[in-house]
């Protein structure tokens, strides 16, 4: 059974094969924070899973996409135990080897996004996990607040990962208020060994708004139907709107309901020649009207 510190590495290291150019080992083992030894270990087990790695003349190591998986989507129970894997969970080898073929390729429901890439944030999702399993407070190093302007330490207890592990859910003492938190708003994680949780009982996760707001205020329904352009960002921006979203021709038409619908705004304003308002009365009317107060 892959552990779950050898899962995240061997996809990190998955997604930077499959991208040009290639990848010496020296360059690998910065990238990943490991020994060259430790990769040519992933590499063994990468092969073994049946990606076609190669070796080019200048010994860089790379992935050759296979067409035939070119269009492999996670199935549902593959997406569920993804994040059991994650979680340390106990599975079988042989759904294992399914999924991590299938990483990065053409799918509706990665759970990484480009988080994996980027090596810091291997590293935080590793450390959060370890003090979620611990029982152990954590320190975000300068948590950049859209709401507070501020950039400051967060003091939190760490729950549980949003699905796609964009955002950790984690109590906050200071403010005595279960929070998400962006993964890539922070620099570090700093784990409080010595300190346990004081505050389990307050302990609460809820799956995130699919536009990041709270769960509060009256329902407001909304029917956009978007270019590929606006499908394409809003899947990067708001990607807990995915399951909202069905094709119609060239087209895509997201259909939910909302209970903040700022952010929807903003998004729209920003895109009004690639985005179509369909039968959302209510929204319709808050678009209107701000756009009136503009020009008051």
């Amino acid at each position: 059974m892959l552990n779950q510190v050898k899962i995240l590495r061997v996809l990190q290291l998955i997604t930077l094969l499959q991208q040009n150019p290639p990848k010496t080992i020296k360059n690998l083992a910065r990238i990943l924070d490991n020994t060259e030894r430790t990769v040519y270990r992933y590499l063994d087990l990468i092969k073994e899973l049946g990606f076609d790695l190669r070796k080019d003349s200048r010994k860089r190591f790379y992935i050759i996409g296979d067409s035939k998986e070119s269009n492999s989507v996670f199935s549902a129970d593959e997406s569920q135990y993804i994040r059991g894997l994650l979680e340390n969970s106990p599975g079988n080898e042989s759904l294992t080897s399914s999924i991590l073929r299938k990483v990065y390729l053409q799918s509706e429901v990665s759970l990484y996004g480009n988080n994996l890439i980027h090596a810091y944030l291997g590293k935080s999702i590793e450390s959060l996990t370890y003090a979620i399993k611990m029982e152990k407070p954590v320190i975000l190093c300068n948590y950049h607040s859209t709401n507070t302007q501020s950039i400051e330490d967060r003091l939190v207890e760490p729950i549980k990962f949003s699905d796609d592990y964009s955002s950790i859910c984690a109590y906050e003492p200071e403010s005595h208020q279960n929070k998400f938190y962006k993964l890539e708003r922070f620099t570090d994680v700093k784990i409080q060994h010595h300190d346990s949780f004081q505050y389990k009982s307050q302990h609460r996760f809820e799956t995130p708004a699919a536009f990041g707001s709270p769960r509060l205020g009256q329902p407001i329904s909304i029917d956009l139907l978007l270019s590929l352009r606006s499908y394409v960002l809003i899947k990067e921006e708001f990607p807990f709107t995915i399951s909202y979203i069905s094709q119609e021709g060239d087209k895509y038409r997201l259909q939910m309901e909302i209970n903040n619908p700022k952010p929807v705004l903003r998004f729209v304003m920003g895109l009004l020649d690639d985005i179509i308002i369909l039968g959302s009365n209510d929204f319709e009317e808050y678009v209107l009207n701000y756009i009136k107060k503009l020009f008051v």
